[in-house]
C-alpha cells in the first residue's frame, strides 16, 4: 500500500512517502522554495516523493492529509459563540484555509492533469494531534507507549494525550484553544523581541545566560490542574477571535502579536529588535523556559500515572524544546523518550500517512526509523556535471583520503561545508547537510557567528559525537540521534569541547550510530584518532536560509560566506586553491587584454 502523507497550507508544508508502513523519503516544500517555514500547497514534496518511489498520481492508494476541518466542530462554534467580538478577516482567512483542505482531490487533479474522480476515496483526512503522534509512535522502537502531542494549535486542539498499543493510538485527553503552552511560549518570545514565526528558539538559547527570578510571576499566567493539564490566564494574551496566524501570498507564516496589554505592563516593555538584550530579558527567558518545563513534566507525570508506560512517545512544536526533553528522564518516571526528528509541523505529513495506514492494517509490522536521512540525494557524476558546467574547480577524493583532508582542514582552524548523502527530514542538520568545525576552538562560536551563520552571539552549536563515546562525554548519557536533547557535559570534559559547551555546562548532542550514517561516522572517527575527541562541532548548512538541497545552494552559500571548504559526496573546493586559481585566471585574462 502506497500513501502520500501531507501537510498542506500550514507552516513547514510537506510531503511523506508511506509504502506498506515504513517510511521511504520525507521532505520539507521549504527545502525547494527557499523559502523559511513556507506554507502553501507542498507540490514539489510531493512529486519528490513519487519520484523516489517510481509513481504517478494514480498508482498512489491514498492521500492523507494531517488536517481535519471537522474535528472538534462543535467546540469551535461554542468558543466563537462565546467569543463574538473579534476580527471578520481572522474568520474569513480560516474558513477559506479550511475549504482548501477539504477541496483537496480538486487540486491533486490541478497538480495532476487528471480528473478529479480519479481521486475520490483516495484522500483522507487526519487530526492534527493524531498525526503528530503517529509520527512519533510508528517510528518508534516501542511496542506500547504513552503519547503527549504539544503544540501551538491544531484542528482546535494545543495538546492532546494518549496511549499506543497493538499498533492502535487511543486518545485519552486533549486540552482545546486557546489553552496552550506553544502560544504561551510564543507570547513571551515576541515580547523579547523575535517575532518571527519559529522564533521561539531563540528564547530557548537564550535563557542559560539568565537565572529564572520572574519564574513565579510567569507562573501565575498558567495554571496546572489536578487532571495533569493546564489552562491560561487569557488576560495576559490576544483574543483567539482576533486571529492567531495568517500567511500572506507568498505563503510565509505570520504570526500575529499574541500578548495583551497586560502581559506588556507586568513583564514588558516590548523590546525591539534593535535593542540591546539587558540581564532582565535573559531572566525572563530563564523564567519562562522553567515555567514550561515545569507544565511539560506535569503532564507526563499524570500520563505516566494514567498509563503505567515506561516509553513515551512526544511530538509537536513544543517537543523540538531540546533543554525541557534532556530533564524528562530526571523528571518524570519515564525512562525510555522517544522524539522524531520532524516533531514540528513537518512530521503531520509523515504521521497523516502513518496513521491511515494502520489504521486499515493494525497486524502489520511497524519499522522503526533509526534516522532522518530522507530527502534529496545527489550522485558524484551529478555533482562534478554540475561543477564542470559552472566552470569550478574542484578535486575528488576517495574516501579515506577525504576525510584526512577533511580533518587536517578542521584542526588547521578551517570551518567545512559537508553535503553527503540525503538531506535530513527536520530542522536539524545532522551530517547530511551541515557545517562542520573544531569544538575544541575557544573561537569557533564566534567565527561561525560572525563570518558564516550571521546570527545572535548567545545561539550555542552542537556537538555530533560518536554513539559509543556519549557516556565518557555526557551525564546520564541518552541514544539521541536527532540532537532532540540536551544533557549536562560531564565538567572534567567541558574544557576538551569549548566551542559546544553551553554557559551552563550543556550542549545539544548528537549520537552518530556506525549503521545509520557511515561516512559521517567514519569522519568523526578520523577526527578522533587524530585529536584525540570522538566530536565534531555541526551546525545546519545554511546562512538565514532554509538548510540547503541542492549542490547549487551549497556552492551560492560557500561562495557568499567565509567557509574554507567545501565538500560535496567526494568532491572537494577549497577556498584558498580556488581563489589562487581564479587570480592566475583573471592574470592570464588581463594578460592577453581580454579583461
Amino acid at each position: 500500500m502506497k500513501i502520500i502523507g501531507i501537510n498542506a497550507w500550514h507552516a513547514d508544508a510537506s510531503a511523506a512517502l508511506i509504502i506498506d508502513g515504513k517510511v521511504i523519503v520525507a521532505i520539507e516544500e521549504e527545502r525547494f522554495t527557499r523559502v523559511k517555514h513556507w506554507a502553501g500547497f507542498p507540490t514539489n514534496a510531493i512529486e519528490f516523493c513519487m519520484k523516489e518511489g517510481g509513481l504517478d498520481y494514480d498508482s498512489v492508494d491514498f492521500f492523507a492529509i494531517g488536517r481535519d476541518p471537522g474535528a472538534k466542530f462543535l467546540q469551535k462554534l461554542l468558543y466563537l459563540a462565546k467569543h463574538p467580538a473579534g476580527s471578520w478577516n481572522a474568520v474569513k482567512s480560516r474558513i477559506q484555509n479550511s475549504r482548501k483542505v477539504q477541496n483537496l482531490s480538486a487540486v491533486l487533479a490541478k497538480q495532476s492533469g487528471l480528473p478529479e474522480t480519479r481521486f475520490s476515496g483516495k484522500v483522507v483526512h487526519v487530526e492534527h494531534h493524531r498525526s503528530h503522534l503517529a509520527s512519533a509512535f510508528y517510528t518508534s522502537p516501542f511496542k506500547e507507549s504513552a503519547c503527549l502531542s504539544v503544540d501551538g494549535s491544531g484542528d482546535f486542539s494545543t495538546t492532546m494525550m494518549g496511549y499506543a498499543s497493538n499498533n492502535k493510538i487511543e486518545v485519552t485527553g486533549s486540552i482545546n484553544f486557546p489553552h496552550s503552552l506553544g502560544l504561551f511560549y510564543t507570547a513571551f518570545t515576541q515580547l523579547l523581541g523575535f517575532p518571527n514565526y519559529g522564533d521561539e528558539y531563540k528564547v530557548m538559547g537564550m535563557a542559560p545566560y539568565g537565572r529564572p527570578v520572574f519564574k513565579e510571576e510567569v507562573a501565575r499566567v498558567v495554571h496546572l490542574t489536578s487532571d495533569g493539564a493546564f489552562r491560561l490566564n487569557l488576560k495576559y494574551f490576544r483574543k483567539g477571535t482576533e486571529g492567531i496566524i495568517s500567511y500572506d501570498a507568498q505563503h510565509i507564516p505570520r504570526v500575529q502579536p499574541l500578548y495583551s496589554a497586560q502581559l506588556e505592563r507586568e513583564f514588558g516593555p516590548l523590546r525591539a529588535a534593535s535593542d540591546p538584550l539587558l540581564q532582565s530579558h535573559k531572566d525572563l527567558a530563564a523564567s519562562v523556559q522553567a515555567v514550561t518545563e515545569e507544565t511539560i513534566f506535569h503532564m507526563l507525570r499524570h500520563l505516566h500515572k494514567k498509563t503505567g508506560s515506561e516509553n513515551v512517545c512526544i511530538a509537536g512544536g513544543v517537543a523540538q524544546n531540546s533543554v525541557a526533553n534532556g530533564k524528562i528522564r530526571a523528571n518524570t518516571p519515564f525512562k525510555n523518550i522517544y522524539i522524531p526528528s520532524a516533531g514540528h509541523d513537518a512530521g503531520i505529513s509523515m504521521g497523516a500517512a502513518l496513521y491511515h495506514y494502520f489504521r486499515l492494517n493494525p497486524a502489520a509490522t511497524t519499522t522503526p526509523t533509526r534516522h532522518a536521512y530522507l530527502g534529496s540525494r545527489f550522485t558524484n557524476e551529478e555533482i562534478k556535471t554540475f561543477l564542470n558546467d559552472k566552470g569550478f574547480l574542484y578535486e575528488e577524493f576517495a574516501d579515506e583520503e577525504l576525510f584526512n583532508i577533511v580533518t587536517d582542514q578542521l584542526i588547521n582552524g578551517g570551518v567545512v561545508g559537508w553535503f553527503c548523502g540525503r538531506s535530513e527530514f527536520g530542522p536539524r542538520a545532522l551530517g547530511g547537510r551541515s557545517i562542520l568545525a573544531d569544538p575544541r576552538r575557544h573561537d569557533a562560536k564566534k567565527i561561525l557567528n560572525e563570518k558564516i551563520k550571521r546570527r545572535e552571539n548567545f545561539r550555542p552549536f552542537a556537538p555530533s559525537i560518536l554513539k559509543e563515546y556519549a557516556n565518557d562525554f555526557f551525564e546520564n548519557a541518552e541514544d539521541v540521534p536527532f540532537m532532540e536533547k540536551v544533557l549536562v557535559i560531564r565538567p572534567d570534559k567541558r574544557n576538551l569541547i569549548p566551542a559546544v559547551t553551553h554557559i551552563d555546562g550543556t550542549g545539544r548532542l548528537q549520537t552518530v550510530d556506525k549503521d545509520c550514517t557511515p561516512r559521517y561516522y567514519n569522519l568523526i572517527d578520523a577526527f578522533r584518532r587524530k585529536t584525540g575527541i570522538p566530536i565534531l562541532l555541526n551546525t545546519s548548512f545554511n546562512e538565514n536560509e532554509p538548510i540547503v538541497n541542492a549542490p547549487e545552494e551549497a556552492l551560492n552559500c560557500f561562495l557568499r560566506t567565509k567557509m574554507d571548504m567545501l565538500v560535496m559526496e567526494n568532491c572537494v573546493l577549497s577556498r584558498k586553491k580556488l581563489e589562487a586559481w581564479l587570480s592566475k585566471k583573471e592574470n592570464a585574462l588581463t594578460a592577453l587584454g581580454i579583461c
